[in-house]
């Protein structure tokens, strides 16, 4: 399950046309494309779901500061605009990852760290690399994980310039980030949840950047 701090994509998304894709859909109806890389099966998409995997409400959260203060789970849309939703998905706080009832679609979970390594590694991750953190990870997958395109030249979600292949067909999208109650980075980043505790108040992440190819390692809460 490819996860995030921020959301979803919808269009203007370009699949790798040599890979085959799957489905998987989550308890509201929503459809994501999934795709095999090495081991794993990835979802190519970043959830927009609104209820755990029993049925209950994640609480939507639109207010900065009440965000920055919880200590439960809950998601908003980036600049609280459901219509950034069907291209860039949801933005959900490590609190809403961590819940037992479950984020993801049955069958489905939110990545650990030592499963995104697994993924890294599959891609061309050097394992002396793997495991650095806030720092330059020598292999540059991250350009075989990120929608090719830019929206400045050709139609594409990331900023110019945007280093990609999709050459895996992890498909990430730049649906910024909610931090300390401050939206940032659409169009030029996009983080990712594990499901791994860095400690009491933080967890790893993996981002990536427009104008970089490789994948950072690193934590938030």
């Amino acid at each position: 399950l490819s996860f995030t701090t921020p959301a979803l994509r919808g269009f203007n998304i370009t699949f790798n046309p040599g890979l085959v894709y799957g489905t998987v859909t989550d308890i509201d109806g929503n459809v994501y494309q999934t795709v095999p890389i090495g081991s794993q099966v990835w979802m190519t998409e970043n959830l927009r779901v609104a209820h755990y995997r029993n049925g209950d409400a994640i609480p939507i959260a639109t207010d900065g500061v009440t965000w920055a203060g919880l200590t439960t789970g809950a998601y908003c849309d980036y600049n609280n605009d459901e219509g950034n939703t069907a291209a860039y998905g949801r933005l959900y706080n490590w609190y809403a990852v961590g819940d037992s009832r479950n984020i993801a679609p049955e069958g489905w979970h939110v990545p650990t760290d030592d499963e995104w390594i697994v993924m890294e590694l599959a891609l061309g991750m050097k394992p002396a690399d793997a495991y650095i953190s806030f720092g330059d990870r020598a292999a540059r997958i991250g350009a075989k994980m990120k929608t090719t395109g830019d929206l400045e030249y050709s139609g594409g979600l990331w900023h110019h310039p945007n280093e990609a292949t999709n050459e895996s067909g992890f498909s990430a999208v730049p649906g910024g980030w909610l931090y300390f109650g401050r939206f940032a980075s659409l169009g030029y980043e996009a983080y990712f949840w594990s499901s791994t505790a860095y400690n009491s108040t933080d967890a790893w992440r993996r981002d990536l950047i427009h104008n970089y190819s490789w994948i950072l390692r690193g934590y938030s809460v």
